[in-house]
C-alpha cells in the first residue's frame, strides 16, 4: 500500500513537472525568436521587452493571488488543469500575430498558465510530500523550468529555422492540452494536511489584513520573497537575452546559440537537483542550511555571470563553460525557498504564499526585466556601440547582491519561524 502511494505520488510530480516544462518552454520561446520577430516587426530592444515581459506580467499582477486564494480554498488539480489548458491555447494565437500589439496580448496566456497552475502545484506537492523530502520534490518539479528552457533553446530553435516562427508558437502553444486533460481526468485532488495552530502574531496579522497581510507581515517571509524577487530578476534577465547576445556579439547562428543556452538549461536542470538534494541531507543537521544552500548557489552564480560578460568577442569556449557554470548554479536558491515557505507558512495559506513569491518575480523579473534590460540597451548601444546589451546585462546580474542580502535575513530568522510553527520538531 505504502508502495502505491508512493508511486502514485511521483507520477503526479513527474505530470505537474512536464506541464511546468510545456509552460516555461513557452514562455521563453519569444527569447530564442527575438531576431526573426525583429527583423519581421521591426522592433526595436526595448519593444522586444515589452512584448517578452509586459503582457505576462500585467496578467499576473490582476490574477496571481486571487487565484493563489481560490487554490488555499478550493480543488487544486481542476484549477491546474484549467489554467495551464487555457494558458497554452492563449499563448498559441501568437502565430496570428499582426504586429507589437497583438504579439504581447498573447503572451499573456503565459501568465494565465503560471498564475493558477504553479502555486497550486506547489500547494499538492506539499500535501504529497513530507518536509524531509519536500526540497527534493520541490526541485524536481522545478527542473520544469529549466527543460522548457532546453526544450525553447534546442528544439524552438530547430522548429524556428525549419518551419518559421509562427509555425512555433502555435506548436509550443498548443502543446499543453493532451497533459491538462490527463491531470484533470487521471489523477486525484490529494488530501490537504492537517491544519496546525498558528503562532499568535501571526494570526493577529491575519486578523489586520487578510492572508496576504499575514504573509507580508512576517519578516521571514518578506525577505524570502525579496530575496527571490532579486534572484528572478537577475535569471530572467540574462535568460531572455542571452541568445540574442551569443547572436550579436560571438557571431553565432540561432541554432549555435541555441545548441549553447540549451546546454546552460540542462546544467540548470542538474543544479536544481542537486541543490534539493543536498539541502534535505544538510538542513536535518541544522535547518540553516535550508537559506544557506541558495546564499551558496548565488554567491557563486554572480562572478560566473560578471566574468562571462567580460569575455571578448569570440570566446566561444570559455563562453559557454561560464554561462553553463551560472545555469547549475543560479538555480539552487528555488527549490529550498519554496520548500522553506511550505514549512513556514500554515497549510491553508501555501498556495497563497507561493503567488505571492511568484508575483513579485512576475512582475520585477519577468515583467520588469526584459523591458529594463532593453531599454538600457538601447540607450547604450547608441553610446557604447556593440556594447550595449553586454553591459546592460551586467547591471540585471548584479540584483545578485541585493538578493544574497535578503537571503542571509532569512537565514537568520528561518529555524525560529519554523519552530513556531513545527513546535514538536527538534530543536537544530
Amino acid at each position: 500500500m505504502a508502495r502505491s502511494a508512493a508511486l502514485q505520488r511521483r507520477q503526479v510530480l513527474v505530470l505537474l513537472t512536464a506541464l511546468s516544462a510545456l509552460a516555461f518552454m513557452d514562455r521563453q520561446i519569444i527569447a530564442v525568436l527575438i531576431q526573426p520577430v525583429k527583423a519581421e516587426f521591426g522592433l526595436s530592444d526595448l519593444q522586444i521587452g515589452l512584448v517578452t515581459g509586459l503582457g505576462y506580467a500585467l496578467t499576473f499582477a490582476l490574477i496571481g493571488v486571487p487565484l493563489g486564494r481560490r487554490a488555499d480554498r478550493g480543488g487544486r488539480r481542476n484549477l491546474v488543469a484549467w489554467c495551464r489548458g487555457l494558458g497554452g491555447l492563449l499563448a498559441a494565437l501568437g502565430g496570428a500575430a499582426s504586429g507589437f500589439w497583438t504579439l504581447m496580448a498573447s503572451r499573456a496566456g503565459g501568465a494565465i498558465s503560471d498564475a493558477g497552475a504553479a502555486p497550486a502545484s506547489m500547494s499538492m506537492l506539499a500535501d504529497l510530500y513530507p518536509p524531509e523530502q519536500r526540497s527534493r520534490a520541490m526541485s524536481v518539479f522545478g527542473t520544469g523550468g529549466s527543460i522548457g528552457a532546453l526544450l525553447a533553446m534546442v528544439v524552438g530553435a530547430w522548429l524556428a529555422q525549419r518551419y518559421g516562427w509562427r509555425a512555433t508558437v502555435v506548436l509550443v502553444g498548443s502543446s499543453t492540452l493532451g497533459l491538462s486533460a490527463l491531470l484533470r481526468f487521471g489523477v486525484t485532488e490529494p488530501a490537504r494536511a492537517a491544519v496546525p495552530t498558528a503562532p499568535a502574531a501571526l494570526a493577529a496579522a491575519e486578523l489586520q489584513g487578510g492572508a496576504v497581510g499575514a504573509i507580508w507581515r512576517e519578516p521571514v517571509t518578506r525577505w524570502l520573497i525579496v530575496a527571490a524577487a532579486c534572484a528572478l530578476l537577475a535569471g530572467y534577465a540574462f535568460g531572455t537575452w542571452n541568445t540574442a547576445l551569443l547572436v550579436r556579439r560571438h557571431g553565432l547562428s540561432l541554432q549555435g546559440a541555441g545548441w549553447v543556452s540549451g546546454t546552460a538549461a540542462l546544467a540548470s536542470v542538474l543544479g536544481g537537483l542537486a541543490a534539493g538534494a543536498l539541502t534535505d541531507h544538510l538542513a536535518r543537521r541544522d535547518l540553516r542550511w535550508q537559506i544557506g544552500v541558495p546564499m551558496l548557489g548565488v554567491g557563486i552564480a554572480l562572478p560566473c555571470a560578471l566574468a562571462y560578460l567580460a569575455l571578448p568577442v569570440g570566446a566561444i569556449a570559455p563562453a559557454v563553460a561560464l554561462v553553463t557554470a551560472f545555469a547549475f548554479f543560479i538555480t539552487w536558491w528555488a527549490a529550498p525557498a519554496y520548500a522553506a515557505l511550505s514549512l513556514i507558512v500554515p497549510p491553508q495559506r501555501r498556495a497563497t504564499a507561493s503567488a505571492m513569491l511568484m508575483l513579485a518575480g512576475a512582475v520585477l523579473a519577468s515583467g520588469l526585466g526584459p523591458i529594463l534590460t532593453g531599454g538600457l540597451s538601447d540607450v547604450l548601444e547608441a553610446r557604447l556601440p556593440g556594447d550595449g546589451l553586454r553591459i546592460a546585462l551586467a547591471c540585471m546580474v548584479g540584483m545578485l547582491l541585493p538578493g544574497l542580502f535578503a537571503f542571509a535575513r532569512v537565514r537568520a530568522t528561518y529555524p525560529a519561524a519554523h519552530r513556531a510553527l513545527h513546535p514538536a520538531a527538534l530543536p537544530r
